[in-house]
């Protein structure tokens, strides 16, 4: 499912992948604790969640789930990042990505063995 999620988005679906399905009021709960939202910026950010079909509303207690997963979500932004950053070119990304220097040994090699992987 393609589904194009803003930050505040993120974080609500980000407390679903963690916890699986809640009502609304836990969510609300968490991300006061987390973040300082009040009830009501939460119940909307659900709302428009709703609407995009990322959570399904489960009555009576207004239970919510997570309708997208979090490696669709992933898989999507990365998709998007690369089309406007890298001309859709994955080799442009993989470049980028490789010449920054940051990778340690265990991550190159990670690399590697999931291109291995690939062949």
């Amino acid at each position: 499912m393609r589904i194009k999620l803003f930050d505040s988005e993120l974080k609500v679906m980000e407390v679903l992948w963690k916890e699986g399905e809640l009502a609304a009021g836990q969510i609300s709960k968490i991300l006061k604790e987390e973040i300082g939202w009040n009830r009501n910026t939460t119940y909307t950010v659900i709302k428009k969640c709703i609407e995009k079909g990322a959570i399904e509303r489960i009555e009576p207690r207004f239970i919510c789930k997570a309708m997208i997963s979090k490696e669709d979500v992933q898989a999507y932004e990365t998709e998007e990042l690369i089309e406007r950053m890298f001309d859709g070119s994955k080799k442009q990304f993989f470049a980028a990505l490789l010449s920054e220097k940051s990778l340690t040994y265990e991550e190159l090699q990670q690399l590697k063995d999931l291109i291995k992987q690939m062949e």
